[in-house]
């Protein structure tokens, strides 16, 4: 499906940050290596790296496919694909390219050299690396005309690693104490949301691999991954940062969307020095 302007705030807001974040080579004051239970900071700059990125033209166009049972969602979407365990409920990396560039050969989903191809799957589906220390991926594929996309993919986490890739609505097995903070939306859903931001950010800055990185390219740390766990001022290892909280569901936010609604998004690439 492609999403509209109105879809999610949150993502749209982080891809603009990330971008300026990298293209003026920010560093922020603290940041954590591999998740919010690091006590070591590290260095946000990114580097460039002379490829391509997702930036020829203003809009960048995301294709949602959904596989598995429908995973709820309140964006408004102008086209969407939905795919009932074709591949079974454990499935490979591999199999999630291949399945993509199956649609964009026989036209279900055009050709979008500027999009990104995001496929969601639901809580009974296992996706390979899925919840073992990765909360989703993005990765790029060549087709038969030899142009590139890219693709990417998001799992609910709502039954199986909240505590790894919903933090800090969820906490954690190992890692400091602390309570987890009230969900807008549900556990599963604004963890998905935040992981989605993560990987959008990522497709945008670093779509083939040598865009804006830190580190090893075959392990790149990008947009968002270079300072996880930075939601609001003052964070550190265990705490979030300062958060807004809702008055009368007492669920934590830190961004204002248009018609008053409330997000929570990583807050890696807000310009501050």
């Amino acid at each position: 499906m492609i999403l509209k302007r109105s879809l999610l705030f949150s993502l749209i807001a982080i891809i603009i940050l990330a971008l300026a974040s990298c293209s003026h080579g920010l560093k922020l004051n603290q940041t954590q290596k591999s998740q919010p239970l690091s006590l070591s900071p590290t260095s946000t700059i990114l580097n460039y790296h002379g490829g391509p990125l997702l930036t020829s033209s203003s809009t960048i166009n995301v294709y949602l496919v959904c596989a598995g049972k429908p995973v709820p969602t309140s964006v408004r979407i102008a086209k969407q694909i939905s795919d009932i365990y074709s591949l079974g409920k454990n499935i490979k990396r591999a199999q999630i390219s291949s399945f993509v560039v199956n649609k964009i050969e026989t036209k279900v989903l055009p050709l979008d050299s500027n999009g990104i191809y995001l496929v969601l799957t639901a809580k009974d589906v296992i996706v390979e690396r899925f919840c073992m220390g990765s909360c989703g991926f993005e990765d790029s594929i060549i087709l038969s005309t030899k142009s590139k996309v890219v693709v990417a993919h998001v799992g609910d986490l709502s039954l199986q690693c909240p505590g790894l890739c919903a933090w800090p609505y969820a906490v954690p097995a190992y890692g400091p104490p602390g309570q987890a903070l009230v969900a807008l939306n549900g556990v599963g859903t604004d963890g998905l949301v935040i992981n989605i931001a993560t990987i959008l950010a990522g497709s945008a800055t670093n779509p083939f691999k040598n865009g804006y990185y830190q580190g090893d390219a075959l392990a790149p740390l990008e947009a968002v991954t270079a300072c996880p766990g930075i939601f609001g001022a003052g964070t550190y290892p265990g705490f979030p940062g300062n958060l807004v909280v809702h008055r009368i569901s007492k669920a934590s936010f830190n961004a204002f969307g248009l018609m008053a609604e409330n997000f929570f998004f990583l807050r890696c690439g807000i310009p501050r020095a």
